[in-house]
């Protein structure tokens, strides 16, 4: 007697078995939550500028605010200028800011960083006329 087995449906069978016993409810975990998206992209609401020549509408002056960057440990990455601009946007945005005059970015010795890099600015809520 001779036994003849379906191939395709031997197949079929198999993948059918492996795709239920794979399937299962997985979580997936984020570091990002929704509630904080605003602040997440809270820099890209506050535009650079130049000077303040460059406003080409009414201007009001909120404040100083400042970001840095710290290089924790010697292994890890070095300070980097373009974090530490972007911490001072997300600080001119708490201001209700929409505009930013850097006017420094300074090294700085510290007791917690190897390294840490400190930009200061001028933030701004600017109505522009175009």
């Amino acid at each position: 007697m001779k036994s003849i087995i379906n191939i395709p449906l031997f197949v079929a069978l198999s993948i059918t078995t492996l795709l239920i016993g794979c399937s299962g409810n997985y979580a997936f975990n984020s570091n990002v939550k929704g509630d904080n998206v605003e602040e997440y992209f809270s820099a890209s609401h506050v535009k650079i500028y130049e000077n303040e020549k460059a406003f080409s509408g009414a201007k009001n002056y909120l404040g100083i605010v400042e970001g840095e960057d710290c290089q924790a440990k010697s292994h890890l990455a070095p300070p980097d200028e373009l974090n530490a601009r972007t911490q001072a946007r997300q600080a001119a945005y708490k201001l209700q800011a929409n505009a930013i005059v850097f006017t420094s970015c300074v090294n700085i010795e510290s007791k917690q960083c190897v390294a840490q890099i400190v930009c200061y600015a001028k933030a701004y809520q600017v109505t522009d006329v175009q």
